[in-house]
């Protein structure tokens, strides 16, 4: 009669065990996807909207978006966000300030299909810092990982051994390696810090880190043309893909750490080319789909539960 209570609720335990790591999951993909449209919009405003002044106003209006939600939290956390302010320091400059300045700057002269693809390596750096942290990855995760990358891999290189690489695509590189280290940072994140109190402050310092460089900007490219065509995806980047996704995405590493959420990360190429290839017209043929098959067998792979 002992051993009942303990045997009937064992499944119920796994089940429960299970839930917030199918949940962190779930937050990682959403992020994964909307952040795949943010591509596409750089590449549609990289003749309309200078890259730094892009990056710019996307803050401003994830500021805007966030603050009703975040701002009396905040207030009442500002002592604890002044003490953790090196933190936050960090944190903005490379998820904010540099990582999305690059990807803007990236798409003046790569393809939204190519910066989804080089973004994916993002995850190796996740794992990387997650594994010097002491934590052990499994084989399986790994396994999964090196197949969802030699998936990206041979999108980069089109089947070829000879990687041509366009400046946009080096730009690219530069913030993945920013938006890797990012990632990894959240798990030094302070718990007591609240997620929407994280999210403002950083919003904030970013933004303020970037106003010399878009006062510049403006002065030496003029301003753009507040039209249906260059407002509508601002609003997008700055309340979808700032916003929410940053939110989730933040909320997914405390709750599967970096390298999990890192290895649905590598979905970002196969949205980033479907929405390029369905908004932009950029091309995909049988060697886009083969990669997209190896990519996602590597996340399923990866992203399994151990048992």
């Amino acid at each position: 009669m002992d051993q009942t209570p303990t045997t009937r609720t064992a499944p119920a335990a796994a089940k429960a065990a299970a839930r917030p790591v199918g949940i962190g999951l779930a937050l990682a993909a959403l992020a994964t996807v909307v952040w795949s449209g943010s591509f596409v919009t750089s590449r549609a405003l990289h003749d309309s909207v200078p890259p730094i002044q892009h990056a710019f106003w996307r803050w401003i209006i994830a500021i805007a978006a966030v603050a009703p939600f975040a701002a009396r939290q905040t207030w009442r956390q500002r002592k604890l966000l002044r003490r953790h302010l090196k933190f936050l320091l960090v944190a903005s400059l490379l998820g904010v300030t540099v990582y999305n300045t690059l990807v803007n700057q990236a798409g003046m002269t790569t393809t939204a299909g190519n910066m989804g693809m080089i973004m994916a390596a993002s995850p190796v750096l996740m794992a990387v810092y997650e594994r010097l942290g002491g934590a052990r990855l499994g084989a399986r995760r790994v396994t999964g990982m090196l197949v969802a990358c030699a998936g990206v891999l041979l999108l980069v290189s089109k089947g070829s051994l000879d990687m041509d690489f366009a400046v946009g695509d080096l730009w690219i590189i530069a913030a993945a390696l920013s938006f890797g280290s990012y990632s990894a940072l959240l798990k030094r994140k302070p718990k007591e810090i609240g997620g929407l109190p994280f999210l403002l402050s950083t919003f904030v310092l970013g933004a303020l880190m970037l106003l010399p460089v878009f006062v510049a900007s403006y002065a030496v490219q003029g301003g753009f043309e507040p039209t249906a065509d260059t407002v509508s995806p601002l609003l997008y980047v700055g309340v979808v893909s700032s916003a929410v996704a940053f939110f989730a995405w933040n909320k997914a590493i405390s709750i599967i750490g970096a390298a999990r959420a890192g290895v649905i990360y590598y979905l970002q190429p196969v949205c980033v080319a479907l929405l390029s290839f369905a908004v932009l017209g950029e091309a995909m043929g049988w060697l886009q789909v083969l990669c997209m098959g190896l990519i996602l067998g590597g996340v399923v792979l990866g992203a399994a539960r151990t048992k």
